[in-house]
């Protein structure tokens, strides 16, 4: 029976370690994708995506701290939405956020997302009151 166990632990460890090359290659095989679309562009059309979406191309061509990523990831609290350490929570700023990734060229002014479809009755109501 423990043998039968221990083989069961290897086998999710050899499968742990495959689907994590296997995500690692398929994210590099999108952002190469995305940088290959973002170098097709004109000035023109790059400058209208900058109009609706701010900065967000220069992450396509910044340098990922691994050992960060890691270390956020295993004090982010999904259920709050923030950093747990022990009984404290933090949430850091944008300014924060940019000094961890060393990302000096985003506007900390802008918004990064934006509701494609406002319905009219909310698009009427927004304007009536402000």
């Amino acid at each position: 029976m423990g043998n039968r166990f221990l083989d069961r632990v290897e086998d999710n460890a050899a499968v742990r370690a495959w689907a994590e090359m296997t995500q690692r290659e398929k994210a590099q095989n999108n952002l190469q994708k995305l940088k290959e679309i973002w170098e097709q562009w004109n000035n023109e059309v790059r400058q209208l995506f900058y109009s609706n979406y701010g900065d967000f191309p220069y992450l396509l061509y910044m340098k990922v701290n691994k050992r960060l990523f890691r270390a956020l990831a295993q004090f982010w609290n999904p259920a709050y939405s923030c950093f747990t350490f022990g009984k404290v929570d933090l949430v850091p700023t944008i300014e924060e956020y940019m000094a961890l990734l060393q990302c000096s060229r985003i506007q900390v002014d802008r918004i990064y997302s934006k509701m494609v479809n406002v319905p009219t009755f909310l698009r009427k109501l927004m304007n009536i009151t402000g």
